[in-house]
């Protein structure tokens, strides 16, 4: 498509939608085409900014009628390239639909715009003696609407499930602008297809999700954090099972193998480094209740502890004894210090956990020898099978990151692994969709596609 010709065409959306609703040329911030840790790529056709779930429907209807890609986007915090635009498509930030609706005490639910920020949800649902069931390293940016397109999982998924485990009912635009779905606040609903679970995770490729009616939890009032030192892998899924069976109140069982834990400890300004790195895993513990005082659920880890040291399970151990120590423990385990790393490829990976510390072992042996001045670090939440793989190169292969990709997912493939735990499939990973998913799963994936997005307007190049 020509300069010339996106021009006119991004003027035609911004007089039939209106200046206030849509922009384009210059006026796009970078932003909108600028993916999380990478250079801008190119500018969209336009930007659409609805306040509405009727202004989304417009857009999307006369869209479709022009035949223009939609790319769907969130807090754009993904990993996979899902909300990636191109010069001819057209993105449509939910940003501006944001806020709570309703919050029903009784149900103990809350209805909430696609474009509300998690960190801002959590911190309302707080203030009304509520919790949300997810939580993840992204919270003061990603988005509801991203994380139901995406099934995000995060950091509590062994205690309350994954996103899809949180949603009563979802509410979602088609391609055509027809809306569909319905804000069902009840547990039990069997009236026909659970339409909702077409568009949870599906990265906006089926539709666009507009509002949602998430489950509430009681408010943990008390949490008791714990960093603990393994002496082996051996030790992580022995300790895993202890932990499962003797704390009930467990939300976070975050394990960070020594490449991990020393480079962040050495990289991560005024940390104060808790326990000193060694040969063997960390794994950073958090409980959270409602129903008990804080020194009581301390004194149960602090039991829980002593049993685990006398097992041989661990070394060594610290107890965060506030609010502010239990944060750096956090800040510890969210590593945002391997951003810096040269020429960074991250990987989000699901393996059984039987074979979890073996893959561990073999992939970095082999990301070493076929590439020696490779720096690869692992870490995640692994009670959930999640794993995170960073992998690090002085000078990308002439392939880019593709050489790196085939190795790592050629592994999950073996193991019977998913070479996407909860960052989605986007653009940067459907070369290896089959690696995870049948040749049946995948024809039943493009009938859907076909039947919802006859002309292939949602997230082109996306998923499939």
């Amino acid at each position: 498509m020509h300069e010339v010709e996106r021009a006119a065409l991004g003027a035609l959306l911004e007089r039939e939608l209106g200046a206030g609703l849509c922009v384009h040329g210059a006026a796009i911030d970078p932003r909108h085409y600028t993916a999380y840790n990478e250079a801008p790529g190119e500018r969209p056709l336009a930007l659409v900014r609805p306040h509405s779930v009727d202004e989304v429907s417009a857009a999307l209807a006369l869209c479709n009628r022009l035949g223009l890609g939609v790319v769907p986007q969130g807090g754009l915090t993904g990993l996979a390239g899902g909300a990636r635009t191109a010069a001819d498509q057209v993105a449509l930030s939910l940003e501006r639909f944001n806020g709570i609706e309703t919050l029903d005490a009784d149900a103990a639910t809350v209805v909430v715009r696609a474009g509300s920020v998690l960190q801002t949800v959590a911190d309302e649902v707080d203030r009304a003696g509520f919790a949300l069931g997810i939580d993840l390293g992204a919270r003061g940016a990603c988005q509801i609407g991203g994380n139901l397109a995406t099934n995000a999982g995060g950091n509590r998924a062994i205690r309350f499930g994954v996103m899809r485990d949180q949603v009563l009912g979802i509410e979602a635009v088609l391609a055509d602008g027809s809306v569909v779905g319905g804000l069902n606040g009840m547990l039990k609903n069997n009236a026909g297809y659970d339409l909702k679970h077409l568009f949870i995770g599906s990265e906006g490729t089926l539709g666009v999700i507009t509002r949602a009616v998430l489950k509430l939890y009681p408010r943990q009032t008390a949490t008791a954090t714990c960093l603990c030192a393994l002496r082996d892998d051996a030790a992580v899924l022995a300790l895993w099972r202890r932990a499962r069976a003797e704390l009930p109140a467990l939300t976070s069982f975050e394990v960070m193998w020594p490449d991990f834990y020393r480079h962040v400890c050495a990289n991560t300004p005024g940390l104060t480094v808790p326990l000193a790195p060694g040969d063997g895993c960390h794994v950073l513990l958090e409980c959270a209740s409602g129903n008990v005082a804080a020194g009581a659920l301390d004194a149960q880890l602090e039991h829980c502890l002593g049993g685990w040291f006398d097992a041989g399970l661990i070394d060594d151990a610290v107890l965060a004894t506030s609010l502010d120590q239990a944060a750096s423990l956090w800040r510890l385990r969210e590593g945002l210090a391997i951003d810096e790393l040269p020429n960074l490829i991250n990987y989000d990976i699901s393996l059984p956990l039987g074979v979890i510390c073996g893959f561990v072992e073999h992939c970095r042996a082999a990301l070493a020898a076929r590439w020696p001045a490779s720096f690869s670090v692992f870490f995640g939440h692994i009670g959930d099978s999640n794993l995170h793989i960073g992998v690090s190169l002085p000078q990308l292969p002439e392939d880019g990151a593709a050489a790196v990709d085939a190795l790592v997912y050629a592994e999950v493939q073996r193991l019977g692994g998913s070479i996407s735990a909860e960052h989605g499939i986007g653009r940067y990973k459907k070369a290896f969709l089959g690696h995870s998913r049948s040749a049946a799963d995948m024809a039943l994936m493009r009938t859907l596609k076909a039947a919802l997005d006859p002309r292939g307007i949602l997230n082109p190049g996306a998923v499939l």
